[in-house]
């Protein structure tokens, strides 16, 4: 009954909920597993993955997909994921602790998303000012403690917290952008 993506947007255009059931059938479980991969909240990534199913259902009549309706649904669940990161702080402060134990190789998508962080993570760092580059590597590539850090370098450990906190603020104004901008070049 539909063997493409174009008989599934042309069912869905027709009010057909078939489409949306295959849709739903065929993607809810990937696309939970890469959501709840980033953002490890069962609730949350149930909701991100129905609010983008009924989005899909609700806008059905304007759709203008120009990629594959599995990259389009990956890119409205990255969207939303990203959303929760903006909303929810502590969260986002996670996004850049150790991002090879959250991002999981669930998905071609999720791999390329992981690649594609930690490069722009490494740029940003190579713009931190030098004390606060060093700290930070220390304390993410090292592993070192605040405490290990200070004796290492001989400041404070409040020294250490600082440039930490400062890299992290600097972290999060400089990817917040990318981030945003991450979801709509449609990383395939």
């Amino acid at each position: 009954m539909f063997n493409s993506d174009r008989d599934i947007i042309q069912g869905l255009k027709a009010d057909d909920k078939n489409a949306l059931v295959k849709l739903y059938d065929a993607f809810w479980k990937p696309l939970f597993i890469s959501s709840y991969n980033l953002l490890k909240d069962k609730e949350i990534c149930e909701e991100i993955i129905q609010d983008v199913f009924i989005d899909l259902w609700n806008n059905r009549r304007e759709l203008e997909i120009r990629v594959s309706l599995k990259s389009y649904l990956y890119a409205c669940v990255r969207y939303k994921v990203f959303a929760e990161f903006r909303k929810n702080k502590p969260m986002r402060v996670e996004l850049f602790e150790e991002l090879n134990k959250r991002f999981q190789y669930a998905t071609p998508e999720t791999e390329v998303m992981h690649d594609e962080l930690l490069r722009q993570v490494a740029a940003v760092v190579e713009t931190l000012p030098k004390k606060c580059k060093e700290v930070y590597q220390l304390s993410r590539d090292a592993q070192l403690s605040h405490k290990e850090i200070a004796q290492r370098l001989n400041i404070s450990a409040k020294t250490v917290e600082n440039h930490i906190a400062n890299a992290l603020k600097i972290l999060r104004s400089a990817l917040g952008h990318y981030l945003y901008l991450l979801i709509f070049i449609g990383m395939q």
